[in-house]
Parts: C-alpha cells; sequence; structure tokens
C-alpha cells in the first residue's frame, strides 16, 4: 500500500478517491491536489512511481493541513470555546448539538442512548400456571 503523510491509502483504487482516506481530504480537495502535483487522477494508487508520491506528499505538506495537524487545531479550537464559556463551549461540554438543533425528540448520536426514568417491574404475585382457575 502506498503511503501519503505516514497513511496507507488503497492500492486498488484510483488516486482522486484513495486521497480521500486522508483527514480532512474529500473528492474537491483530492483533485486540486492532483493538479498541483501533476499527477493524472485516474491512475490507480499501486501504479504511482516514487516520484509523484514525493510530489503529492509536497503539495500537501507545503499547502494545507490534514491528519494529525488539522485534527489538533479543531480541538484546541472546541477547547478554546470550553474555556472562554461560549454558549457554543457549554453545548460541546455537555455533550449536546452546537448547532441549533432541537434536543427534544432528535440528537440521539450526541446525546447517547436513552436514560429510562422510573420503570419498575411488575410483582410476581400468582403462579405463571394459573392456579385460579374455575371448573
Amino acid at each position: 500500500m502506498p503511503r501519503v503523510m505516514g497513511v496507507d491509502i488503497p492500492k486498488e483504487k484510483r488516486i482522486d478517491v484513495a486521497l480521500a482516506y486522508l483527514y480532512g481530504v474529500g473528492r474537491n480537495l483530492s483533485g486540486r491536489i492532483l493538479t498541483e502535483a501533476r499527477v493524472d487522477p485516474a491512475i490507480r494508487a499501486k501504479d504511482l512511481t516514487e516520484d509523484q508520491l514525493t510530489r503529492i506528499n509536497s503539495v500537501i505538506s507545503q499547502g494545507f493541513k490534514v491528519e494529525g495537524d488539522l485534527k489538533r487545531e479543531i480541538s484546541s479550537n472546541v477547547k478554546r470555546l470550553i474555556d472562554i464559556g461560549s454558549y457554543r463551549g457549554t453545548r460541546h461540554r455537555r455533550g449536546l448539538p452546537v448547532r441549533g438543533q432541537r434536543t427534544h425528540t432528535n440528537s440521539r448520536t450526541r446525546k447517547g442512548p436513552r436514560r429510562i426514568v422510573g420503570v419498575r417491574k411488575k410483582p410476581a404475585s400468582a403462579p405463571a400456571g394459573g392456579a385460579a382457575k374455575t371448573a
């Protein structure tokens, strides 16, 4: 598997699709990277030469934040929002939706599984066989 920016990309896929496996790189950005690096987007990742891989790596490292740098920047932005006590920061801290979505019925992904409150089992008073039958 070819390695781009420390990440193994799938070798059987076209390079424009395979670059989207990097965190922070989508299909559109991968096309821009390949244009800058002068690499044909239709070529398979396994058919790349060392020169082409070097050009792709240099274009990404010079112009774009991907993988660890991008994750670090995003987490520092969220930490800053939490530290200054903004509304968005409090939503992040409490694990609720940040961008104004309703929470009465939706947002199960963000809130986690439902916490059931006040449900009790019925006491087992009669035997299961039904002893109170009449003839």
